[in-house]
């Protein structure tokens, strides 16, 4: 029977949710200290479809098509609002605030950008990395309060994903634990998608 020592040897301490690294660029903004004034996200999720086929009394599951959730990301504000003024910036290009006109249309830039979320061990390396092309669809509101005594000013951030790469390759070169590279997704126009094991 397998003992709480044969347990803390497989457990090997678990991974914790606190320990990650964002980094957001594209769309022509700029953001800064992600690493340090990302607060709260998610590793993204994704959800293949299912087609019931129904035969004979009975329903055949076929796989549908793969839809992507939209990714959110909590921000503390930075006292220049340099984040803040960058989505902003990045949604304006894309849809004015006072005429219904894009910039993206008139400037060689692409609207879409990539974000980066990086698992990290206890030792600061990366375990596991989620790299989505994205595009900005939501600035949250900020609350303003003459009560919001002992609080940190944040906002939350949503971004539509059009697809992500998964990877045990992280930013600064260093390998992560499984050995797993799996590949979902493609840069448009450049080739089909690619699914790939590497065990």
């Amino acid at each position: 029977m397998p003992t709480i020592s044969d347990f803390a040897a497989k457990f090997k301490g678990g991974v914790r949710p606190n320990l990650f690294r964002v980094n957001l660029f594209g769309g022509g903004a700029f953001f800064s200290d992600m690493e340090f004034l990302a607060k709260v996200t998610t590793l993204p999720d994704s959800t293949i479809g299912k087609i019931e086929v129904p035969y004979r009394g009975r329903k055949l599951q076929v796989p549908g098509d793969r839809v992507f959730a939209d990714w959110t990301l909590t921000v503390l504000n930075d006292v220049d609002w340099r984040n803040r003024s960058a989505i902003e910036a990045w949604l304006a290009r894309i849809s004015a605030h006072t005429a219904n006109y894009s910039h993206y249309e008139r400037d060689d830039i692409s609207y879409y950008g990539q974000a980066i979320v990086s698992q990290l061990d206890r030792q600061n390396k990366i375990l596991r990395t989620y790299r989505m092309e994205v595009l900005p669809i939501v600035a949250a509101a900020i609350p303003l309060d003459a009560e919001g005594a002992d609080s940190i000013q944040e906002f939350e951030m949503t971004f539509a994903v059009n697809y992500m790469t998964i990877d045990s390759m992280g930013l600064d070169g260093s390998s992560g634990g499984s050995g797993i590279d799996i590949n979902v997704g493609g840069n448009v126009g450049i080739g089909p998608v690619q699914i790939g094991f590497n065990l």
